[in-house]
C-alpha cells in the first residue's frame, strides 16, 4: 500500500459564512481571535477528535454487545475472583 506524501502546507480558499466566522472568533480565546488560519485549524483539530472519541466509543459498545467478548470477559473475570481478597 502506498501512501500519500502531502505537503506541510495546503493552501485553499473557502467561502465561509460571515455570521460563522463572526460566532467561532468571538466565541475563540485571545490567541486565536486575530489569526483565522489558526482558529479553523484548531476547529478541524477538534472536529477530527471528536469523529475519533466517537468511533472509539462506537467500536467499545460494540465490543461490550458482543456475546463472544461477553464470555471470555466472563471468564476471566471468574479465574481472578480469587485474588479479589489479596488487597492487591
Amino acid at each position: 500500500m502506498r501512501t500519500e506524501t502531502l505537503p506541510k502546507t495546503i493552501r485553499r480558499s473557502f467561502a465561509l459564512p460571515g455570521r460563522l466566522v463572526r460566532e467561532a472568533t468571538t466565541a475563540s480565546p485571545p490567541e486565536l481571535k486575530g489569526n483565522l488560519n489558526r482558529l479553523v485549524t484548531v476547529a478541524l483539530q477538534e472536529y477530527v477528535a471528536r469523529l475519533r472519541q466517537r468511533e472509539f466509543e462506537s467500536a467499545i459498545s460494540r465490543m461490550a454487545a458482543d456475546p463472544a467478548i461477553r464470555r471470555e470477559n466472563a471468564r476471566i473475570g471468574k479465574a481472578f475472583r480469587k485474588t479479589d481478597g489479596d488487597g492487591l
